[in-house]
C-alpha cells in the first residue's frame, strides 16, 4: 500500500512537473521566444533566432529597400554597413515569413558551395529619375574627357527599348571575347589560362549555356600583344565572327579593370567573396572637341540601355555588386551591335575565385534582360 502511495506521488510530482514546463513555454511564447523543453536538453529559439537575425544582416538578399533619387553614391554602399540602404537611407520593406522561408534556403544551399539566384531586394521609384542630372549622378560615372548629351539619357526610353531575345539553342546567339585577353588575377599562375580572363570568359559561357539555356560563342583569340593596339586589332575579326554568325544578338567584351592596390572590389555575396563589376559604355563624344565623327555608332542609344537596364536589375538583385556604369569618350567597338556590352568585371588584385564567384550572378542578370517581359 506504502508502496502503491509512492508510485502515485511520483506520478503526480512528474505530471505536475510536466504541466509547470507547459506554462512556462506558453509564457516564454508570448514574450516573443519559444522554448522547446525536450527530454535531455532545452533549445532557446530567441538565441538562434538572434543568429539568424545576424546572418540577414549581412546577406544582401533579404529586405526590399526603397530607393529615392539622391546625388549620393546609390550604386555603391559602404561595404562595411551591415544592412544596404537605399540612397536616402530609408527602408520600406520587412521581412515576410516568405522571405525567411528564402533564407533558410539560400543559407542551406550556400552551406554546400552553391549560388542560388536571389529575389528582387530593392523597388525603384523611376520618377524621381526623370531629371537629366538627377539620372546621371544616381547610375553614372563620366569620365574627364566624355561629355553625356542630355539627348541619350531619357529614363524612359533606357528602361523601356526592347532588350529582349527569343531563346533559340540551336545556333550561337551571344558572342563573348577579349579585346584584353592576357589580363590576368591577384593569385593566376602565369601562363595558366584558367586563371586570366579568357577562364572567366569559359566559366560564364558555362553558365549562361548549362543554367539558362543559350548558345553562346566563346572567341578566344589574342589581340593585346600591343594593348593600345587591341581594338583595332579585334576589330575585323570580331565583324567576321557576326558575319558569318547572323544569329548572334549579344556581343560582350569582357576584361577586367585596373585599380589602386588599396582598394579592391570584393563584397561577401550569399557567403562567397565576389568580385564586383561595373558595365561600360562608349560616347563617340568628347568634351572639347565635340563629337567623334570617324567613331560613328548607330547603335548607341541601344548600347546604352542595354547596360541601364542590366544595372538596374543588378542593383534590383545584388545590391551594392555592381559600380556606377562609367562613360567614356571613344566607341570601343561597340557599334557592331545594338545590344553591345563592355564588362570590367573586378581588377587586377582581385583573387581567380572572386572573379569567378562573380559570374553567377553576372549570368543571371545578364539573363534577366534578354527574357521577354
Amino acid at each position: 500500500m506504502l508502496l502503491a502511495f509512492r508510485k502515485e506521488a511520483g506520478y503526480r510530482k512528474i505530471l505536475s512537473c510536466m504541466g509547470l514546463l507547459l506554462v512556462l513555454a506558453v509564457i516564454g511564447g508570448s514574450k516573443g521566444g519559444m522554448y522547446f523543453y525536450l527530454p535531455l536538453f532545452v533549445y532557446g529559439a530567441e538565441e538562434k533566432e538572434g543568429q539568424k537575425q545576424e546572418e540577414r544582416e549581412t546577406q544582401p538578399a533579404e529586405v526590399i529597400y526603397y530607393i529615392e533619387a539622391s546625388g549620393e553614391e546609390g550604386s555603391e554602399p559602404e561595404l562595411e554597413e551591415k544592412e544596404h540602404l537605399s540612397a536616402s537611407g530609408e527602408v520600406s520593406g520587412q521581412l515576410t515569413e516568405a522571405d525567411a522561408s528564402m533564407e533558410e534556403l539560400l543559407l542551406q544551399e550556400n552551406s554546400a558551395g552553391f549560388f542560388v539566384p536571389p529575389q528582387k531586394q530593392v523597388q525603384y521609384d523611376f520618377g524621381n529619375y526623370a531629371d537629366y542630372e538627377t539620372l546621371l549622378s544616381s547610375f553614372y560615372t563620366i569620365d574627364a574627357y566624355a561629355l553625356a548629351g542630355n539627348d541619350l539619357f531619357n529614363i524612359n526610353d533606357l528602361l523601356n527599348r526592347d532588350m529582349s531575345m527569343e531563346k533559340d539553342a540551336s545556333a550561337p546567339q551571344i558572342l563573348i571575347y577579349h579585346t584584353h585577353s592576357r589580363e590576368a588575377f591577384a593569385d593566376s599562375v602565369p601562363g595558366e589560362r584558367s586563371d586570366t580572363i579568357v577562364g572567366v570568359g569559359d566559366e560564364l559561357t558555362r553558365i549562361l549555356t548549362e543554367d539558362y539555356g543559350y548558345n553562346v560563342l566563346h572567341h578566344t583569340a589574342q589581340y593585346d600583344t600591343v594593348r593600345d593596339e587591341a581594338y583595332g586589332n579585334s576589330l575585323p575579326e570580331i565583324t567576321r565572327l557576326l558575319e558569318e554568325n547572323p544569329s548572334i544578338q549579344v556581343v560582350i567584351d569582357l576584361h577586367r579593370d585596373e585599380m589602386a592596390n588599396d582598394r579592391r572590389l570584393v563584397m561577401d555575396l550569399q557567403g562567397r567573396p565576389t568580385a564586383r563589376f561595373m558595365f561600360f559604355n562608349g560616347l563617340s563624344y568628347l568634351r572639347r572637341q565635340g563629337e567623334i565623327s570617324y567613331l560613328e555608332n548607330p547603335y548607341i542609344l541601344d548600347n546604352l540601355a542595354f547596360s541601364f537596364q542590366a544595372q538596374v536589375l543588378a542593383n534590383e538583385y545584388y545590391p551594392g555588386l555592381t559600380r556606377k556604369i562609367y562613360l567614356k569618350a571613344y566607341r570601343y567597338n561597340m557599334h557592331l551591335c545594338p545590344k553591345s556590352m563592355l564588362i570590367e568585371l573586378g581588377a587586377q588584385n582581385n583573387t581567380v575565385e572572386e572573379i569567378m564567384n562573380a559570374c553567377d550572378p553576372l549570368a543571371h542578370v545578364l539573363a534577366m534582360v534578354l527574357k521577354k517581359r
